[in-house]
Protein backbone atom coordinates (compact mmCIF):
# COMPACT_ATOMS: atom_id res chain seq x y z
CA UNK A 1 0.00 0.00 0.00
CA UNK A 2 2.76 2.45 0.71
CA UNK A 3 4.30 1.73 -2.58
CA UNK A 4 1.16 2.57 -4.28
CA UNK A 5 0.17 5.65 -2.25
CA UNK A 6 4.34 6.56 -3.57
CA UNK A 7 3.61 5.87 -7.26
CA UNK A 8 0.59 7.59 -7.41
CA UNK A 9 2.04 11.28 -5.36
CA UNK A 10 4.63 10.90 -8.11
CA UNK A 11 2.78 10.49 -10.83
CA UNK A 12 0.72 14.08 -10.00
CA UNK A 13 3.96 15.66 -8.69
CA UNK A 14 5.62 14.34 -11.81
CA UNK A 15 2.62 15.17 -14.04
CA UNK A 16 2.31 19.20 -12.48
CA UNK A 17 5.73 19.36 -13.00
CA UNK A 18 6.22 18.29 -16.13
CA UNK A 19 3.10 20.42 -17.54
CA UNK A 20 4.73 23.16 -15.83
CA UNK A 21 8.06 22.70 -17.19
CA UNK A 22 7.00 21.34 -20.60
CA UNK A 23 4.55 24.75 -21.35
CA UNK A 24 6.07 27.57 -19.53
CA UNK A 25 9.54 26.82 -18.10
CA UNK A 26 8.25 26.18 -14.57
CA UNK A 27 10.70 24.59 -12.58
CA UNK A 28 9.53 20.99 -10.98
CA UNK A 29 10.69 21.38 -7.20
CA UNK A 30 7.95 24.27 -7.21
CA UNK A 31 5.25 21.37 -7.64
CA UNK A 32 6.94 18.31 -6.50
CA UNK A 33 8.52 19.73 -3.60
CA UNK A 34 5.25 20.85 -1.50
CA UNK A 35 3.62 17.41 -2.24
CA UNK A 36 6.36 14.88 -1.19
CA UNK A 37 6.35 16.91 1.58
CA UNK A 38 3.13 17.05 2.68
CA UNK A 39 1.98 13.49 1.25
CA UNK A 40 4.78 11.48 1.70
CA UNK A 41 6.52 13.07 4.97
CA UNK A 42 10.10 13.46 2.91
CA UNK A 43 12.36 16.13 4.91
CA UNK A 44 12.24 19.05 2.84
CA UNK A 45 16.06 19.57 1.79
CA UNK A 46 15.99 16.47 0.45
CA UNK A 47 12.61 16.85 -1.29
CA UNK A 48 13.90 19.81 -3.09
CA UNK A 49 17.10 17.74 -4.09
CA UNK A 50 14.39 15.20 -5.91
CA UNK A 51 12.49 18.27 -7.88
CA UNK A 52 15.58 19.63 -8.78
CA UNK A 53 16.87 16.42 -9.95
CA UNK A 54 13.58 15.50 -11.97
CA UNK A 55 14.12 19.23 -13.31
CA UNK A 56 17.17 18.37 -15.35
CA UNK A 57 15.83 15.85 -17.74
CA UNK A 58 12.91 16.93 -18.19
CA UNK A 59 14.43 20.67 -18.77
CA UNK A 60 16.71 18.53 -21.29
CA UNK A 61 14.00 17.18 -23.37
CA UNK A 62 12.34 20.50 -23.53
CA UNK A 63 15.06 22.47 -24.28
CA UNK A 64 15.68 19.68 -27.35
CA UNK A 65 12.28 19.91 -28.50
CA UNK A 66 11.84 23.94 -28.84
CA UNK A 67 15.66 23.66 -29.85
CA UNK A 68 14.28 21.10 -32.69
CA UNK A 69 11.60 23.69 -33.28
CA UNK A 70 14.12 26.85 -33.71
CA UNK A 71 12.43 28.46 -30.69
CA UNK A 72 15.60 28.58 -28.43
CA UNK A 73 18.19 31.13 -28.19
CA UNK A 74 21.34 29.45 -26.76
CA UNK A 75 23.60 32.38 -27.20
CA UNK A 76 22.02 34.50 -24.91
CA UNK A 77 20.50 31.88 -22.76
CA UNK A 78 24.58 31.16 -21.81
CA UNK A 79 25.12 34.46 -21.21
CA UNK A 80 21.87 34.47 -18.16
CA UNK A 81 22.81 31.21 -17.64
CA UNK A 82 26.39 32.02 -16.29
CA UNK A 83 24.69 35.66 -14.16
CA UNK A 84 22.05 33.27 -13.00
CA UNK A 85 24.53 30.83 -11.41
CA UNK A 86 26.75 33.70 -9.88
CA UNK A 87 24.29 35.92 -8.75
CA UNK A 88 22.59 32.70 -6.86
CA UNK A 89 25.61 32.31 -4.75
CA UNK A 90 25.48 35.77 -3.95
CA UNK A 91 22.17 36.44 -3.11
CA UNK A 92 22.38 33.33 -0.96
CA UNK A 93 25.39 34.65 1.17
CA UNK A 94 23.45 37.72 1.47
CA UNK A 95 20.69 35.97 2.70
CA UNK A 96 22.43 34.64 5.30
CA UNK A 97 23.40 37.79 6.78
CA UNK A 98 20.18 39.14 7.22
CA UNK A 99 16.94 37.89 9.33
CA UNK A 100 14.33 35.10 7.54
CA UNK A 101 11.81 36.96 6.05
CA UNK A 102 8.40 34.81 5.50
CA UNK A 103 8.51 34.93 1.49
CA UNK A 104 7.99 30.84 0.90
CA UNK A 105 4.64 32.13 -0.86
CA UNK A 106 6.23 34.16 -3.34
CA UNK A 107 6.66 31.36 -5.83
CA UNK A 108 3.40 30.42 -5.74
CA UNK A 109 1.54 33.67 -6.29
CA UNK A 110 4.19 34.60 -9.16
CA UNK A 111 2.71 31.54 -10.58
CA UNK A 112 -0.91 32.20 -10.55
CA UNK A 113 -0.32 35.96 -11.46
CA UNK A 114 1.58 35.02 -14.27
CA UNK A 115 -0.98 32.59 -15.38
CA UNK A 116 -3.66 35.28 -15.40
CA UNK A 117 -0.98 37.51 -17.65
CA UNK A 118 -0.98 35.15 -20.16
CA UNK A 119 -5.07 34.48 -19.96
CA UNK A 120 -5.61 38.25 -19.92
CA UNK A 121 -2.84 39.61 -21.74
CA UNK A 122 -1.05 36.92 -23.79
CA UNK A 123 2.48 37.50 -25.36
CA UNK A 124 2.05 37.94 -28.91
CA UNK A 125 5.42 39.21 -30.13
CA UNK A 126 6.72 37.90 -33.35
CA UNK A 127 10.34 36.41 -34.14
CA UNK A 128 10.79 39.41 -36.58
CA UNK A 129 10.43 41.53 -34.08
CA UNK A 130 12.81 40.05 -31.85
CA UNK A 131 15.19 40.13 -34.54
CA UNK A 132 14.95 44.17 -34.82
CA UNK A 133 16.89 44.15 -31.38
CA UNK A 134 20.56 44.71 -31.42
CA UNK A 135 22.95 41.74 -30.36
CA UNK A 136 24.60 44.16 -27.84
CA UNK A 137 21.24 45.16 -26.07
CA UNK A 138 20.58 41.74 -26.23
CA UNK A 139 23.69 40.58 -24.87
CA UNK A 140 23.23 43.66 -22.00
CA UNK A 141 19.73 42.70 -20.59
CA UNK A 142 20.52 38.72 -20.81
CA UNK A 143 23.13 39.77 -18.19
CA UNK A 144 21.19 42.09 -16.59
CA UNK A 145 18.16 40.11 -16.08
CA UNK A 146 19.88 36.95 -15.16
CA UNK A 147 22.02 38.94 -12.00
CA UNK A 148 18.54 39.62 -11.23
CA UNK A 149 16.79 36.25 -11.14
CA UNK A 150 19.83 34.98 -9.72
CA UNK A 151 19.80 36.72 -6.87
CA UNK A 152 15.99 36.78 -6.18
CA UNK A 153 16.42 32.70 -6.47
CA UNK A 154 19.51 32.60 -4.03
CA UNK A 155 17.98 35.10 -1.47
CA UNK A 156 14.50 33.49 -1.15
CA UNK A 157 15.36 29.82 -3.01
CA UNK A 158 12.41 30.13 -5.52
CA UNK A 159 10.56 31.65 -8.17
CA UNK A 160 13.77 31.26 -10.73
CA UNK A 161 11.52 29.52 -13.86
CA UNK A 162 8.75 31.68 -13.62
CA UNK A 163 10.84 35.20 -13.08
CA UNK A 164 12.48 34.04 -16.20
CA UNK A 165 9.64 33.71 -18.16
CA UNK A 166 8.47 37.10 -16.99
CA UNK A 167 11.50 39.01 -18.10
CA UNK A 168 11.96 37.14 -21.14
CA UNK A 169 8.52 37.86 -22.35
CA UNK A 170 7.97 41.40 -20.70
CA UNK A 171 11.68 42.91 -20.63
CA UNK A 172 13.47 41.52 -23.13
CA UNK A 173 10.86 41.13 -26.13
CA UNK A 174 11.11 37.42 -26.49
CA UNK A 175 8.07 35.63 -28.22
CA UNK A 176 6.42 33.16 -25.81
CA UNK A 177 8.04 30.07 -27.85
CA UNK A 178 11.35 31.16 -27.72
CA UNK A 179 11.11 32.77 -24.09
CA UNK A 180 9.90 29.19 -22.98
CA UNK A 181 12.93 27.46 -24.90
CA UNK A 182 15.64 29.79 -23.93
CA UNK A 183 13.99 29.42 -20.39
CA UNK A 184 14.18 25.72 -19.87
CA UNK A 185 17.66 25.10 -21.74
CA UNK A 186 18.99 27.60 -18.58
CA UNK A 187 16.91 25.48 -16.05
CA UNK A 188 19.28 22.50 -17.15
CA UNK A 189 22.16 23.48 -15.63
CA UNK A 190 20.86 25.20 -12.87
CA UNK A 191 18.62 22.45 -11.72
CA UNK A 192 21.72 19.82 -12.13
CA UNK A 193 24.17 22.25 -9.95
CA UNK A 194 21.59 22.67 -7.32
CA UNK A 195 20.52 19.20 -6.93
CA UNK A 196 24.27 18.09 -7.27
CA UNK A 197 24.66 20.32 -4.37
CA UNK A 198 21.73 18.87 -2.12
CA UNK A 199 22.73 15.76 -2.18
CA UNK A 200 26.36 16.32 -1.62
CA UNK A 201 25.20 17.86 1.50
CA UNK A 202 21.88 15.99 2.36
CA UNK A 203 23.35 12.63 1.44
CA UNK A 204 21.33 9.85 -0.57
CA UNK A 205 17.97 10.38 -1.62
CA UNK A 206 15.55 7.78 -1.62
CA UNK A 207 16.05 6.04 -5.18
CA UNK A 208 12.48 4.70 -5.80
CA UNK A 209 10.71 7.88 -5.19
CA UNK A 210 14.32 9.93 -7.35
CA UNK A 211 13.43 7.45 -9.93
CA UNK A 212 9.47 7.71 -10.37
CA UNK A 213 9.48 11.61 -10.20
CA UNK A 214 12.08 11.91 -13.11
CA UNK A 215 10.30 9.13 -15.30
CA UNK A 216 6.94 10.83 -14.80
CA UNK A 217 8.36 14.40 -15.01
CA UNK A 218 10.12 13.60 -18.29
CA UNK A 219 7.67 11.97 -20.16
CA UNK A 220 5.13 14.79 -18.93
CA UNK A 221 7.55 17.35 -19.73
CA UNK A 222 8.30 15.90 -23.38
CA UNK A 223 4.36 15.84 -24.01
CA UNK A 224 3.61 19.15 -23.01
CA UNK A 225 6.80 20.72 -25.26
CA UNK A 226 5.53 18.79 -28.13
CA UNK A 227 2.27 20.47 -27.91
CA UNK A 228 3.41 23.49 -27.20
CA UNK A 229 5.63 23.92 -30.41
CA UNK A 230 2.48 22.84 -32.33
CA UNK A 231 0.22 25.66 -31.32
CA UNK A 232 -0.16 28.70 -32.23
CA UNK A 233 0.42 32.07 -30.21
CA UNK A 234 -2.56 32.58 -28.46
CA UNK A 235 -3.74 28.86 -27.86
CA UNK A 236 0.06 28.68 -26.00
CA UNK A 237 -0.82 31.69 -24.45
CA UNK A 238 -4.02 30.12 -23.40
CA UNK A 239 -2.66 26.78 -22.16
CA UNK A 240 0.26 28.24 -20.57
CA UNK A 241 -1.94 30.78 -18.44
CA UNK A 242 -4.82 27.71 -17.51
CA UNK A 243 -2.13 25.38 -16.23
CA UNK A 244 -0.03 28.29 -14.18
CA UNK A 245 -3.42 28.89 -12.88
CA UNK A 246 -4.41 25.43 -12.20
CA UNK A 247 -0.88 24.87 -10.38
CA UNK A 248 -0.65 27.70 -8.23
CA UNK A 249 -3.92 27.37 -6.84
CA UNK A 250 -3.08 23.91 -6.29
CA UNK A 251 0.40 24.50 -4.26
CA UNK A 252 -1.02 26.84 -2.25
CA UNK A 253 -3.58 24.43 -1.43
CA UNK A 254 -0.99 22.08 -0.51
CA UNK A 255 0.97 24.78 2.39
CA UNK A 256 -2.44 24.95 3.62
CA UNK A 257 -2.65 20.95 4.08
CA UNK A 258 0.90 20.97 5.59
Amino acid sequence: MTYLVSIIVCFFAGMGAGLGTGFAGMSAAAVITPMLVTFLGTEPYMAVGIALASDVLASAVSAYTYGKSKNLDIKNGVVMMASVLLFTVIGSYVSSLVPSATMGNFSVFMTFLLGVKFIVRPVMTTKEAMDKISAKKRFVQSAVCGAFVGFICGFIGAGGGMMMLLLLTSMLGYELKTAVGTSVFIMTFTALTGSVSHFAIGGAPDFMLLALCIIFTFVWARIAAVIANKADAKMLNRMTGVILVVLGIAIFAFSLIK
